[in-house]
């Protein structure tokens, strides 16, 4: 019989950039920590993989529901953990290929993934280059050093509450208004949403103008990273890479107006009030890297979720969460038409982003997912 209390997981893997961690020990031995709880009859049947790009998963919610319905979950965390100053999405896919080879080598039939959150499309992207390896090179124009073996494909995928990827993510997020990228307060009220001028439910005109002007800025700190990323590297002695801020990387209409691809949400953000997250010193790529920038936030980030599931041929699940504040249904839509006949959708009312205070919503997602993994072929 297996041990039903989570068991640890350390599991090594290939070096990466210089100092992308402030740790010695990690630097000197790059390791992945991860915590699996298995079923209780020892079945080796299915197992999953939860992981995003820097959260700790080794608490999901859903490890222990699925162990009981028969399928391992493991919640594994990437080399970035907590931190995505120098994330790089084309490093985090590697890492999830190593805990990909720690479940096959521990004899697993079958081992799928599970993207939850931001972790839907760090899921799509590793089948995606496991299928067929394209990620050669960084955005930024270094290797990768990927090979095949770091990536052995899985049977499956399932998404829930699933981003998009983060560079689209950041498209629909940035604040338009920010006049100054070295002042917080910096702010053109004519596109400031959190202005009380602006009503409820927003002008048409206002959000075409509001759109157009995120885009604008977005590309206007993906040009100057490309400069700034040019000039360090042509400059002898100086270094290839520097950190930046971006301010106010929290604005989407659709927290204050619930007309705007309407589902079950409250007002507001998954984080709390939306205008004080805008604002705060620790949020969404407030913090980066340009590489980093490049890899995860740009127009360049080879991780968007939904074109990397596309380029995918294995089973494919959804999961969405009704009453969440930061995936809508053009998310579930745009997911189904990625995946075409190889997805399908499950509902679950009235879930919020984490089902955080729902857990009476847990066990109908751990039901689907467990249902749809035992099924795979």
């Amino acid at each position: 019989m297996a041990d039903p209390t989570l068991q640890l997981a350390v599991i090594d893997v290939k070096p990466g950039a210089a100092m992308e961690s402030q740790s010695g020990l990690q630097m000197l031995r790059p390791r992945i920590y991860g915590a699996s709880m298995s079923p209780a009859d020892g079945s080796k049947r299915v197992a999953a993989i939860v992981m995003h790009p820097t959260s700790n998963f080794m608490g999901h919610y859903l490890i222990a529901p699925l162990a009981a319905r028969g399928v391992t979950c493991m919640g594994l965390n990437s080399r970035y953990m907590g931190n995505d100053t120098v994330l790089l999405m084309e490093r985090a896919i590697q890492d999830l290929g190593a805990g990909v080879k720690h479940l096959r080598a521990a004899g697993y039939d079958k081992v799928v993934l599970i993207g939850n959150s931001g972790g839907a499309a760090l899921a799509s992207f590793y089948q995606a280059q496991a299928e067929k390896l394209t990620a050669h090179h960084f955005p930024d124009g270094d290797p990768t050093h990927l090979h095949p073996d770091d990536l052995p494909p899985v049977d499956g995928i399932a998404l829930c509450a699933a981003h998009l990827g983060r560079s689209r993510l950041l498209r629909d997020w940035i604040d338009p208004a920010v006049t100054d990228e070295h002042d917080v307060l910096s702010c053109d009220s004519a596109l400031d949403m959190y202005d009380p001028r602006h009503a409820l439910p927003y002008d048409r005109d206002f959000l075409a103008r509001f759109s157009a002007a995120q885009a604008a800025r977005l590309a206007r700190i993906e040009q100057w990273a490309l400069d700034r990323l040019a000039l360090l590297r042509a400059t002898p002695g100086a270094p290839r890479d520097q950190a930046f801020v971006v301010y106010r990387t929290h604005a989407d209409p659709r927290c204050l107006d619930l007309t705007l691809d309407p589902n079950d949400r409250a007002p507001g953000s998954v984080w709390g009030d939306a205008r004080q997250v805008n604002y705060s010193c620790n949020a969404m790529g407030r913090t980066t890297s340009l590489t980093a920038f490049l890899s995860q936030w740009s127009s360049r980030s080879q991780a968007d979720g939904p074109d990397n599931l596309a380029r995918t041929t294995s089973p494919a699940l959804l999961l969405t969460y009704t009453a969440d504040q930061s995936t809508f249904p053009s998310t579930r839509d745009t997911w189904l038409a990625a995946g075409g006949a190889r997805i399908r959708n499950v509902d679950i009312v009235g879930g919020n982003h984490y089902l955080a205070g729902q857990p009476h919503l847990v066990p109908q997602a751990a039901d689907a997912i467990a249902e749809w993994a035992h099924a795979l072929r």
